[in-house]
């Protein structure tokens, strides 16, 4: 029962149990500012609350009773521990479990522990064996470290066999280059002179657009050849130079007799056939091709000595992007030497395979490199901080003295596969020399310097001869960069397949592959006998 007293001289009211409670409240009255009407209001709502708060205390404080047995207990139950400042049961549970696993998190796990093979086989261990929580967070982490171990691994192996498929050549191409060599020794008409001797002299002919291309890869030659002429505004100005290895010669010149791209000009031309090749010495590129070293950088086993643990398999897939054995070709350090190999010329675009172009190239030969060597695009800038985002320090070993004292890391880079060189400005210089150099000391320091192809010392030989131009001309990424924007892909001059995922192998990204399939030539009797791009 609830009880009121005034003080005897009402300037105090006290508030009380009769069942055994101290005093609830006392109210101190002020005497000159109280009045009765005050008092009244007070007492009306006190009698309206302390009801309401007496019934609450009394169903939170019967901890004993397992279940609520109305809505105004459960209520009480609910709302009491935070009104009066207590714990609530599920959050004590929060606060044990974490303390439980922070504990399992630093504790050793058993090497003799049986690990269940799904969740719910633990859960059904968990109830037989009657696990206390401990027990049952040390298998869930084991468990857990035991399945990112698995998926680690397996995403290594997966990264290994796209390697392969990406170093390896499919099997259409492979029967492509086959009939074609096979129809150069039995069709005349597949071994017809290139270019006719009419046109022969418009080979040196500078105010022609040339082009120059070294591959051993039919098929994307000819997506080169053909992109660049269907997107041409100028066809009859444009002037092609393709240089292929001896081997595959016989199928080059078949493919480009046999398909004519008129009105362009095209020449194919075997390494064996430059008379500078022949008399010239070239012991930097044999020594690069014969290194016991090299070789087995680039043919060995690419896991063993890895250290996978330390590293990520983004990094590791980068490292076996640059492990291709096209790095040690002679094809693919030729560019270096276009000067000689092209005495005539004055200036030149130079085209890797794996490149497709979509608009005319034509105002290149108009551009003014201000007496520079190469123009290039930069990637040390560019929307796409993946690909675009290349300085010194992601090809070079600066721990290494030489590149420490020579070169700056944060120094922007440029890429290879469209490139307009002034060959006037390049003859002038030491760049073949400087390349070479750096090539020889990096064989002598068994490949510490730098591990990639041709691009680092290139890097270091043009350096001072670089004329930066708008990334427009040239978008690289195609071959890693699955999120490549494909607005951005249209709108681009040339497109690179840089990469593993090569647009004619299995592994290439399918979105991004009509851009590239769409110039192959598929009413080719051999390309459709051969199931290109079906294989």
């Amino acid at each position: 029962m609830m009880q009121l007293s005034f003080s005897p001289s009402m300037r105090s009211l006290t508030i009380s149990s009769s069942n055994g409670f101290a005093d609830l409240m006392k109210i101190k009255i002020a005497a000159r500012h109280f009045s009765y009407r005050t008092l009244f209001h007070a007492i009306l709502i006190l009698a309206f609350l302390l009801p309401f708060v007496f019934i609450l205390t009394a169903v939170v404080t019967l901890e004993s009773v397992p279940n609520c047995s109305s809505s105004l207990g459960c209520l009480g139950r609910r709302w009491g521990p935070s009104f009066l400042g207590r714990a609530d049961a599920s959050e004590r549970l929060v606060r044990d479990l974490y303390m439980i696993l922070n504990d399992v998190n630093t504790a050793a796990i058993p090497n003799d522990l049986e690990l269940p093979d799904s969740f719910s086989q633990l859960v059904l261990e968990m109830k037989n064996n009657q696990y206390d929580a401990r027990t049952f967070a040390l298998m869930l982490r084991a468990m857990m470290e035991k399945f990112e171990k698995e998926i680690r691994e397996s995403k290594f192996a997966e990264l290994m066999n796209k390697h392969f498929a990406a170093t390896s050549i499919p099997k259409g191409i492979h029967c492509l280059s086959l009939r074609l060599t096979d129809e150069y020794s039995s069709n005349v008409h597949a071994r017809v002179q290139l270019p006719s001797p009419e046109l022969l002299p418009l080979l040196s002919d500078n105010s022609y657009h040339h082009f120059i291309l070294s591959t051993d890869n039919v098929l994307a030659a000819s997506v080169v050849v053909a992109s660049a002429v269907q997107s041409s505004l100028k066809p009859e100005k444009i002037v092609f130079h393709v240089i292929t290895d001896k081997k595959t010669y016989s199928a080059m010149h078949s493919w480009f007799a046999l398909n004519p791209v008129s009105p362009a000009i095209i020449e194919v031309k075997g390494i064996h056939q430059f008379d500078w090749l022949m008399k010239e010495n070239i012991p930097v590129l044999e020594a690069v091709e014969n290194n016991k070293g090299v070789r087995t950088y680039y043919h060995g086993n690419h896991i063993a000595g890895a250290k996978l643990d330390d590293t990520t398999p983004r990094m590791f897939a980068s490292k076996l992007q640059w492990k291709s054995p096209k790095y040690i070709s002679l094809l693919n350090h030729l560019r270096i030497y276009i000067p000689e190999l092209f005495p005539n010329l004055e200036k030149v675009v130079f085209l890797d395979d794996d490149v497709v172009i979509q608009r005319d190239l034509s105002p290149l030969w108009e551009l003014d490199l201000g007496g520079k060597v190469n123009g290039a695009v930069e990637t040390c800038r560019g929307e796409d901080d993946w690909v675009m985002s290349k300085h010194f320090k992601n090809y070079f070993n600066f721990s290494n003295p030489l590149i420490a004292k020579h070169l700056d890391p944060d120094e922007c880079a440029w890429a290879y596969g469209m490139n307009i060189f002034d060959l006037r400005a390049w003859r002038k210089t030491g760049i073949r020399e400087t390349y070479e150099y750096w090539l020889k000391e990096n064989l002598k320091s068994n490949m510490t310097m730098w591990k990639l192809g041709t691009l680092p010392p290139a890097l270091i030989a043009f350096r001072g001869h670089l004329r930066p131009i708008d990334p427009s001309w040239h978008m690289l990424g195609l071959g890693y960069q699955i999120k490549t924007d494909v607005e951005s892909v249209k709108k681009a001059a040339v497109i690179h397949y840089n990469g593993q995922s090569k647009p004619w192998l299995q592994i290439g990204f399918d979105h991004l592959r009509p851009f590239w399939s769409k110039y192959v030539n598929h009413s080719n009797d051999f390309v459709r006998s051969c199931r290109i791009l079906e294989s």
